[in-house]
């Protein structure tokens, strides 16, 4: 969805270039302040637009203008003549009119920790948040009405009457200010959902079932909706971080908060019938994921009863120039003050100027028919909650009539029939097509998706050039079935290269799937530890166009497969599959020969072998989109645990060896309050038989200057061979913390990157006596081979630079001792 989100912008970014006449500029009082909210209006026009909440504004249109007006309450109006089409940073000040305005009260400077009434009711804040909301009770649901909305920002002539637009101008006849931003906006997308909630604090379950969901256009795309839910997820104000974009921000009422929070107690009223405090918060530092506000607390609960947040300037965060929160409490038995309502907006923007055209992302969420201590038992939030069920998805309007628990706004009620209607325009469907392409990989035709494009073409030392075309069927996210497949010819080696694969659904509610496949290609081998039988997956180091040095260690891989899994509890999955495959050595000068009998005297250069698996995997809190043979994985914060175990058989298919093979990955990551993300795995394997070195577990080297995942960045391509070993990797990224402190350096908004990884292993002298290759098999068993980084990343937003350091086993042919990798990647 990211991808999505980034290349619908870029699209609508482009259309800037259109403008005739364009202005930007500050608007400001007599004493320096900027006025948010003036108008500015092409004289003689009806085009115009307002100043941000900083009296920043932008406007551009196809004509051409002369002058400008500027005007606001209370000051006198302003005509300001524009000398060139282009007119940049333009400073104007108005000057106070003889009307009377209303005190606005402006807080800055470091308030003190000690002798601050803000800080008590904060602490009284902290002893009590336990007792409040759901918490309060053993036992609880609700009704949850969520509506989640897109809207183009920043429109004006230029975006109206752009070419990119024709055929399409009807679009634009509603147009709404945003509350918030004071911008022109355009809702391009709206998904309403109806949910009933059940939870049990003791003993930690929940369940929430969908009783209604509707679309405005976009119908199939679960993926789109349900990433937008986990971007952003529901925020308790009362955690110390706020977790949202896959950063950790600090919150307001934390107990870390008076460390990077300035609080005045501002107001003293009552709020709904409740003596209330107002208390008003700033952060004590810039470059900090932190935010502005206030909000009222009661005097005897000390429970929050309103709320805003928004995000400080300057925040590390990509694509994202502004995030509000706010969220309502209502009272319940004068004592629980249960939410109520939880607003969140973000302004998505590939650029940060002001006037830079961008997409709100909107979610309200509203809560009532709170029902309290009514115990339920386990069984009931275990039941199946994957199945799809069409009718919730077809709602009639009675149904939203009684469920919607905030009516929707003009432009939000013709938001529905406006794309219904778009969705014919030849024009619009170009438009979703391409943003599609650039965030999918794919191009979408009735029926099936060519691609993806990014595999189109490729380099290695065995093909050369290498050309590929492939694509899948794709009828709507919720196929039963899937076909895909590929062809791919290499200039080199002058031959053709192909995958294909089937997938049936053959029962919804348990998962059960089939799948079968083959592939004919070259392949890096021994860039995983983790066996794997995905028939279309194919390592980067495969077609790497830049490498430390020649790979000279490519196969050729004639893999079919055939398997069956089920997910008989959520997140939970099992699956069985059979394998055959026929491995050879394809670069000139490589070899996997291995001797086939015991005096050593006759050997072979293919391998051929077949598998059966059977493979148990675990990813508690995963989050997936979709119903069909194929799920999208919205997030990627959740553990992953997974179980293998292998039998080689000697003799079936005209199999070589017997074999057993157990093995262990575990990943986790974690967030560390204020201090980023970190991701830790561990993997752990053993081979019990004899088996030559294509069989074997290769530490997986990096010979390419790209970070690849799970890879040691300074070995090269079967450095070491294992058939017992233990792997881990530890990665940190810091989002900034230390370099948002450090005086220009923090505009740069780079984030701190350090990493260890580590691996032991050893290989039996009956494996080493079966090795006919000439490949020396050496494990790191004396001691563990370990490598460090260090790195920079979010450098122009989208690059990540690490330096490598070996830490040991310098003595090892040609072994480097430093390295760099760079990384490419849209990351919030």
């Amino acid at each position: 969805m990211k991808y999505f989100l980034l290349s619908t912008l870029f699209i609508f970014s482009c259309l800037q270039v259109f403008s005739q006449t364009e202005i930007s500029g500050v608007v400001k009082d007599e004493d320096g302040a900027g006025i948010p909210f003036a108008n500015v209006i092409f004289t003689g026009s009806s085009e115009g637009t307002t100043t941000d909440e900083d009296g920043n504004f932008s406007l551009s249109s196809q004509k051409t203008y002369t002058s400008v007006s500027f005007s606001f309450l209370g000051y006198q109006s302003k005509d300001v003549s524009l000398q060139n089409k282009s007119n940049k940073d333009l400073k104007v000040t108005l000057y106070a009119s003889s009307e009377s305005l209303s005190e606005v009260k402006i807080y800055k400077g470091e308030t003190s920790k000690k002798n601050n009434p803000a800080i008590d009711i904060l602490r009284k804040i902290w002893a009590n948040r336990r007792g409040n909301g759901v918490k309060k009770f053993d036992q609880y649901a609700y009704r949850r009405y969520e509506k989640l909305e897109f809207d183009l920002n920043t429109i004006d002539s230029s975006l109206i009457e752009s070419r990119i637009f024709n055929g399409m101008e009807f679009i634009f006849e509603d147009l709404d200010t945003n509350r918030i931003t004071g911008k022109t906006y355009l809702p391009i997308f709206l998904n309403e959902s109806v949910s009933r909630v059940y939870g049990d604090n003791e003993t930690g379950q929940e369940l929430t079932e969908l009783k209604g969901n509707k679309n405005s256009g976009f119908s199939d795309n679960q993926m789109l909706i349900s990433t937008v839910r986990d971007i952003y997820d529901e925020i308790d104000v009362y955690d110390n971080y706020l977790k949202f974009f896959d950063k950790n921000f600090v919150s307001p009422l934390s107990k870390t908060g008076i460390n990077v929070y300035n609080y005045v107690l501002a107001d003293t009223a009552y709020v709904d019938g409740k003596y209330c405090y107002n208390i008003v918060y700033y952060p004590r530092r810039e470059n900090e994921l932190t935010f502005s506000g206030d909000f009222w607390v009661n005097d005897t609960t000390w429970a929050i009863k309103d709320i805003n947040l928004d995000m400080s300037k300057g925040a590390n965060l990509n694509w994202v120039k502004g995030v509000y929160i706010e969220q309502e409490f209502e009272v319940l038995s004068d004592s629980v003050f249960l939410l109520k309502r939880d607003f969140f907006q973000a302004d998505f923007a590939l650029r940060e100027k002001k006037e830079s055209r961008g997409i709100y992302g909107k979610r309200t969420v509203l809560y009532d028919e709170y029902e309290f201590d009514n115990e339920r038992p386990s069984s009931f939030y275990n039941k199946q909650v994957n199945r799809f069920r069409e009718e919730v998805y077809n709602r009639d309007n009675d149904f939203w009539e009684t469920n919607r628990l905030e009516d929707l706004n003009g432009d939000e009620r013709g938001v529905y029939d406006m794309l219904d209607t778009l969705r014919t325009v030849k024009q619009f469907k170009r438009l979703y097509n391409v943003s599609t392409a650039l965030a999918t990989g794919y191009i979408d035709f009735e029926g099936w998706d060519y691609g993806p494009v990014f595999s189109t073409v490729g380099f290695n030392d065995v093909e050369g050039v290498r050309v590929r075309g492939g694509g899948r069927t794709y009828f709507s996210q919720h196929d039963k079935w899937r076909l895909e497949g590929y062809g791919a010819y290499g200039f080199k080696d002058d031959k053709f290269k192909y995958g294909i694969q089937g997938k049936v659904l053959l029962d919804p509610e348990n998962r059960l799937i089939i799948t079968a496949g083959n592939r004919r290609d070259v392949e890096q081998l021994g860039v995983n530890l983790t066996n794997t039988t995905d028939v279309l997956g194919r390592s980067l180091a495969s077609s790497a166009l830049i490498s430390t040095s020649a790979n000279n260690s490519l196969s050729s891989i004639n893999l079919s497969v055939f398997s069956v899994e089920i997910e008989p509890w959520e997140n939970l999955s099992f699956r069985v599959s059979g394998s055959y495959r026929e491995v050879e050595a394809a670069s000139e000068g490589f070899s996997l020969d291995y001797y086939t009998d015991e005096s050593r005297t006759n050997l072979s250069s293919e391998l051929k072998q077949t598998e059966i698996s059977n493979l148990i995997m675990y990813t508690p809190g995963r989050t997936t989109s979709g119903y069909g043979v194929e799920r999208e994985v919205v997030e990627d914060d959740h553990p992953t645990l997974f179980l293998n175990y292998t039998l080689g058989i000697k003799n079936l298919f005209d199999s070589d060896f017997d074999y057993k093979k157990l093995q262990l990955f575990y990943n986790q990551p974690i967030m560390v309050g204020g201090f980023g993300r970190a991701n830790a795995s561990i993997e752990a394997g053993k081979t019990f038989g004899e088996v030559p070195l294509a069989l074997l577990s290769v530490v997986p080297g990096n010979q390419t200057y790209f970070q690849l995942y799970n890879t040691f960045s300074l070995l090269d391509y079967y450095e070491f061979v294992t058939d017992t070993y233990v792997a881990a990797h530890f990665e940190h990224n810091f989002n900034g913390r230390f370099f948002s402190r450090i005086p220009l350096l923090r505009d740069l908004n780079l984030r701190e990157i350090v990493g260890i990884r580590g691996v032991w292993g050893q290989i039996s002298e009956d494996n080493k006596q079966l090795n006919a290759s000439g490949i020396p098999l050496v494990a790191p068993n004396g001691e563990p081979y370990w490598e460090y980084s260090a790195g920079v990343g979010n450098i122009f937003k989208i690059i990540r630079i690490d330096a490598h350091f070996r830490g040991n086993y310098f003595d090892n042919p040609d072994a480097r001792s430093f390295g760099v990798t760079v990384n490419f990647g849209f990351h919030f």
